[in-house]
């Protein structure tokens, strides 16, 4: 090259800076960028499931649990499908289930809450979520008031004794009332160290929602999911993967998403339990 020993050094020397200062930046990039997450674990809300939990729970529960399930979201609000709390118990320890969350009546919350809260250490929930309101909160601001502090007052008390009250959206809780998102008059009311919240990204997305917004606005608010897609059309879940909502940009964005309950819960399917089986390995096989 006619270069100089000098001159070869120095350009060797600026090189090999280069080279290591390249190596510095790349080790300080974001893991992400090199290794991809995944679920943990997969849970099932059993609204997904209902006609056969009606017709036979046990056997429901085995084949869930078979498919790779590992947590259910049990339905209060169905009695646990005609068995006691302790029964329900039994089955799930025997095929290896958790019940990390239930769904339940928000009455629940107004009368012998002490004793509801009993039940769910028995059956082993973190979360006591109620997933909509009375009739008056579709045209009353006040009676999304009440409710909050209503839920303030009884999550106090659930957090005293180790549960976590919490509230799931429904697509008409982006209904606007009085100018007003009712959901944002919910959260914005209640106390986060004492309430959090359920997103239920395909119920915010048919609602006209968007759940990415909501996550990056009420950060640290959501302490479990349901998993939805949505129809082309946004009228209603279809099976994950064959819809329009992106739930790998979504669970990537879920700050802490191992400690967070995640749900899914398909509201319609043709078959109950072949669409949960589509939707447990969709979701097994999903890296974000």
């Amino acid at each position: 090259s006619g270069a100089s020993p000098s001159e070869d050094a120095v350009k060797r020397r600026n090189f090999l800076q280069a080279i290591g200062a390249t190596a510095a930046g790349t080790l300080a990039l974001p893991h992400r960028l090199f290794a991809m997450d995944t679920l943990k674990s997969i849970g099932l809300e059993l609204y997904a499931v209902r006609a056969a939990m009606r017709a036979d729970p046990e056997r429901t529960l085995a084949a869930v649990r078979a498919i790779g399930y590992t947590d259910v979201e049990l339905l209060w609000s169905f009695k646990n499908f005609g068995r006691t709390p302790q029964q329900v118990r039994a089955t799930l320890d025997q095929e290896g289930l958790r019940a990390s969350s239930a769904h339940m009546a928000p009455e629940t919350i107004l009368s012998d809450w002490e004793r509801s809260l009993d039940t769910a250490k028995l059956l082993g929930h973190e979360y006591l979520v109620v997933p909509s309101l009375t009739a008056d909160t579709q045209h009353s601001l006040d009676a999304w008031r009440l409710w909050a502090d209503r839920f303030n007052a009884a999550g106090a008390v659930a957090r005293k004794a180790g549960i976590w009250l919490a509230f799931h959206n429904e697509p008409d809780h982006q209904k606007l009332i009085d100018g007003k998102v009712p959901l944002d008059v919910f959260i914005e009311r209640t106390d986060p160290a004492v309430v959090r919240l359920q997103l239920d990204v395909g119920n915010m997305t048919v609602g006209g929602g968007d759940p990415m917004q909501y996550l990056a606005r009420y950060t640290g608010r959501f302490g479990t999911f349901h998993l939805k897609d949505v129809a082309t059309d946004r009228t209603h879940d279809t099976e994950l993967g064959t819809g329009i909502f992106d739930l790998k940009r979504f669970l990537a964005a879920v700050p802490q998403l191992a400690s967070k309950p995640c749900f899914v819960e398909q509201e319609g399917p043709k078959d109950e339990l072949a669409s949960a089986r589509l939707n447990y390995e969709y979701l097994r096989k999903l890296e974000f």
